[in-house]
Parts: structure tokens; C-alpha cells; sequence
């Protein structure tokens, strides 16, 4: 890490936590569906999306250490939600339409295929659910998260695995094998390519599982009356998350409070703020994660 990096990392303002929380993996089946449904107008990955997590556990000093996990994932969160956002932008341009092409349809149904919605292909139930479950989730309630579920990424399925959330699948072979497994189950936590594909699996299993249908919620509330959508509000959706029920919530809940997450999401508000769609679209495809950083240098507006 170069001195001019470690400098711009530690400008983010952080307050230590207490503890990081015993990873728990979810008891509910998660798989590792890497995919995306890829609209020909999203732009290609950037080639900093499939790198693999650091080495966290070299960097000494606490709060260094916990910066510079906040700092590398940050980008891959942005990138993440920045592409669900154009793919609302479409789903929204279709909402007023009397009838639909082949391309259209075959979205739809891909989308609704993803995230688990059983209504007819193109019809009004259709267009709501997907627009209450095609959303983003904010930053400080995902870097809570990961903080929690993976040790601040030094977990073995962190570092062998690049799972951040603890996000189990059920082929022999598809992840690692928990050393305290219990005997007769079958499921192994999920490998997958990059921190980034573990952040998409982990959005879309918020987006798309019946257990987290009060996350959806809060935020669904929070769009018409266009509040800012809350991590520390939407953490109370948790409950499933972890045998530990409430307990589980108040300390996401503790980790985005002591260390400002909150931060984040304006972070992430302001960097989209009063914006046309275009810029948007080179966010989601940044040839440097350090440019969607805060104090990165940003990506150059668009001119309108």
C-alpha cells in the first residue's frame, strides 16, 4: 500500500468498533448464482471487479486494517449498485408501454427468473414486483455485514473463498466445507471468482429471499416519499439472518453506528446526485475502483 493510498484511505472518517462478531452462516439455503442479466445496453465489467480479496490480516494497526477493508469494498459496492440502477432505469422505461418486444419479454422474464417473481410475463404484478425487488442496497448496511460475516475479511471463507456474507450452496464441490459441519448435512459455503460477484449474490439474495421480505419493505416505504434509503433502518429486515434474532440486528446495527457507515451511503447519495443517466453509466464501468473512492478523484460529470 503506497504512502499517497494509505493517506487517502485514512481521510475516510472511522470510529473503532468494539468487536467484529463471530461469523454465522444464514440457516436458509443461499446459492452462488454469479450471474447477471445483462442488458446490451450495461456497460462490460471493469477488469477491478475480478480482483480477489487482500490480505487483510498483514496490515497491523486496527484501524488501518479496517479502513482499508471499508476502502476496497466500498468500489465493488458502488459498481454493484450502480448497474442494478441502470437496470431500473430500463425496467422503468417500460412500465408505460401497451405491449412489449421479444427482447423485452425475454428480460423480463430472465429478471423475474432471478429474483423469484411467479406472475405473468409482462403483466402489471410483474412490473411491481420486480420494481420493489430490482433495488439497491446502501453501503453501510452491506459493509456492516461483511465486517460481521467475515472476520474484516480475514475468515477462511473470506480469504479462500472470496465470501464475504457466509453464503452457503448445495453441489458437492461448490465452496468449502465448514471444518464443524454437522453430520449427515450437504452444504459447503459458496466460492466465488471475487469479492465482487460475493457482494452481487449477497444483494440479490436480499432482493429475492422470502426471509428478507421486511428489508424490501423498509425500503420500498422509504422510495415514494423519497426518503434516503437507511442501512441502520433497513438492518431491522435481519432478523432471519442469524439464529441470534435481535441481538444479530443490534449489532449491525452497533458496527454502522461506531464506525460512521452511514458515511458511505451519502457518499454514494452524492456521487449520483442531480446526474443524467450517462454518468451513471461510467460509474458503472470506472476503470479504477480508487475513482469511485471518496476523495478518489471521482468520475468526470457529464456535461448536460
Amino acid at each position: 500500500m503506497t504512502a499517497v493510498y494509505r493517506a487517502l484511505l485514512l481521510c475516510v472518517p472511522m470510529v473503532l468498533f468494539a468487536g467484529a462478531g463471530a461469523l454465522y452462516v444464514p440457516p436458509v439455503g443461499q446459492d452462488s448464482d454469479e450471474r447477471e442479466v445483462v442488458l446490451g445496453s450495461l456497460p462490460p465489467l471493469p477488469a477491478w471487479a475480478g480482483e480477489s480479496l487482500p490480505d487483510f490480516s498483514g496490515i497491523r494497526d486496527t484501524t488501518e486494517r479496517k479502513v482499508a477493508f471499508f476502502s476496497f469494498l466500498y468500489p465493488r459496492i458502488v459498481l454493484a449498485n450502480s448497474r442494478i440502477l441502470l437496470e431500473r432505469e430500463y425496467l422503468e422505461s417500460l412500465k408505460n408501454k401497451t405491449g412489449f418486444s421479444s427482447k423485452e419479454l425475454k428480460w423480463l422474464s430472465d429478471q423475474a427468473t432471478r429474483l423469484r417473481i411467479n406472475e405473468t410475463n409482462g403483466s402489471n404484478a410483474q412490473l411491481s414486483l420486480l420494481k420493489k425487488r430490482l433495488d439497491v442496497i446502501p453501503p453501510s448496511l452491506i459493509l456492516a455485514q461483511a465486517a460481521n460475516e467475515s472476520a474484516w475479511g480475514t475468515s477462511r471463507f473470506a480469504t479462500k473463498g472470496n465470501n464475504l456474507f457466509g453464503q452457503w450452496c448445495f453441489t458437492k464441490g461448490c465452496g468449502l466445507v465448514p471444518l464443524g459441519r454437522a453430520q449427515g448435512a450437504t452444504h459447503e459455503v459458496a466460492r466465488f471468482s471475487s469479492p465482487y460477484a460475493s457482494i452481487r449474490s449477497y444483494i440479490q439474495n436480499l432482493n429475492r429471499h422470502p426471509t428478507y421480505q421486511q428489508v424490501r419493505e423498509v425500503r420500498y416505504q422509504d422510495r415514494p416519499s423519497d426518503k434516503s434509503l437507511s442501512g441502520w433502518k433497513m438492518a431491522e429486515g435481519l432478523r432471519g439472518y442469524s439464529e441470534r434474532g435481535e441481538d444479530y440486528i443490534k449489532e449491525i446495527r452497533a458496527i454502522i453506528r461506531h464506525n460512521n457507515l452511514e458515511f458511505y451511503d451519502k457518499q454514494f447519495r452524492s456521487l449520483l446526485a442531480n446526474q443524467p443517466p450517462e454518468h451513471l453509466r461510467q460509474i458503472a464501468s470506472a476503470d479504477e475502483a480508487i475513482a469511485l473512492l471518496p476523495g478518489g478523484g471521482g468520475v468526470t460529470p457529464v456535461k448536460r
